[in-house]
């Protein structure tokens, strides 16, 4: 690779050189917006079921009124009724919405379980069935969201410092970068480039748009992808990706022709220059996208049925979600089955949804 030589003297580079990406701006709120949603709605009914879950009173002759449960992209099902009940001579009703992940098929039943504690706090015995389930999709939902939310802010923090130091002139080092993804949308190149090729890379990402037929100084391969050169200004968090004709670069007509020499000599000897070229896309048989699916789909039975085994046969607490709601789904006498393996360890105990009688508590 021909070496890059810039003067020796502090140099500017053009505005706009690093980008922010557009989706940072309307995608990084939607999320945290989603992730507040999320937990603003599910939070609270979270809290009051655990509460419940420390006292649990099952109330025999309470109104479990309008119960609904709609189940959405096949695991993800939300319940909610009004509960109408009376305890220590005085009558309460409260209305009542759970979420929770499952594979269940058909119908839930339920009863009416308070607080004995705090009496005006009411649920579905359903909703404590499935409560570490609900605080384990919870969790995952708000770390993810959240995390990501965030993460995205960092990122555009790092770009917004990274263009007030470019504003003033600094030393330039020439780095080699790989072209990670480019998008060319009528006279804007769109590049994302990483700094993973360098001895002292830093292992991050940056974007930038090239205008008016500016193309990436391209000085070789790795791995199928283009190499480019890119320069570290100063001591910026990220560097800044080149055009074949440097102008980028606040440098004079002579010093430019006098740094691409040698990138020219090394064209005309071998007249195999490289280019930013769109890979060709790979496709996968119809049959072994079906072999893949299919092989997916028995590990997760091979996966869910060890589970339901370990959980009927070893586990610890027969209120461990989300085995009961394996055990639930299972076939009836495989279900039955499963349900006397915990009765056994467990008899003395309240039984787990999915091994209930009619009165959600007994052993059926």
């Amino acid at each position: 690779m021909p070496e890059l030589s810039l003067p020796r003297r502090p140099l500017g580079l053009a505005p706009d050189v690093i980008s922010t990406p557009r989706a940072y701006y309307w995608s990084t709120p939607i999320i945290l917006a989603l992730c507040a949603f999320l937990l603003v709605w599910e939070g609270p009914g979270v809290l009051r079921d655990f509460t419940i879950s420390q006292n649990p009173i099952l109330i025999e002759d309470g109104d479990v009124q309008n119960g609904r449960c709609t189940t959405r992209k096949a695991i993800f099902t939300d319940c909610e009724a009004r509960l109408v009940y009376s305890y220590g001579g005085k009558d309460y009703a409260s209305d009542v919405e759970i979420m929770f992940v499952d594979f269940h098929v058909g119908d839930y039943e339920t009863g009416l379980v308070i607080s004995g504690d705090h009496p005006e706090l009411a649920t579905m015995s359903l909703g404590l069935d499935k409560l570490w389930n609900r605080i384990i999709t919870l969790t995952l939902f708000v770390l993810f969201l959240g995390g990501l939310g965030i993460g995205m802010i960092f990122l555009s923090l790092r770009i917004w410092r990274v263009r007030r130091q470019l504003r003033h002139p600094a030393m330039l080092v020439p780095v080699p970068v790989e072209t990670a993804a480019f998008d060319r949308k009528r006279d804007i190149l769109s590049i994302t480039y990483n700094d993973t090729l360098a001895d002292d890379k830093t292992k991050r990402s940056a974007y930038t748009r090239m205008r008016n037929g500016e193309e990436p100084l391209i000085v070789g391969a790795n791995g199928g992808k283009a190499v480019a050169l890119a320069v570290r200004h100063g001591n910026t968090a990220l560097p800044v990706l080149l055009d074949d004709r440097l102008m980028r670069i606040s440098m004079t007509d002579a010093e430019r022709a006098e740094a691409l020499l040698p990138f020219e000599r090394a064209a005309d000897e071998h007249d195999d220059r490289p280019q930013l070229v769109e890979a060709p896309r790979k496709t996968v048989s119809i049959w072994k996208r079906l072999q893949m699916v299919l092989g997916v789909l028995l590990l997760m039975v091979v996966g869910i049925v060890g589970f339901w085994l370990w959980y009927v046969l070893a586990s610890d607490t027969q209120f461990q979600s989300p085995g009961m709601d394996i055990n639930n789904m299972m076939p009836a006498p495989v279900n039955a089955w499963g349900c006397d393996q915990l009765q056994k360890r467990f008899g003395d105990q309240r039984a787990p949804f999915g091994c209930t009688a009619g009165d959600y508590t007994s052993w059926k």
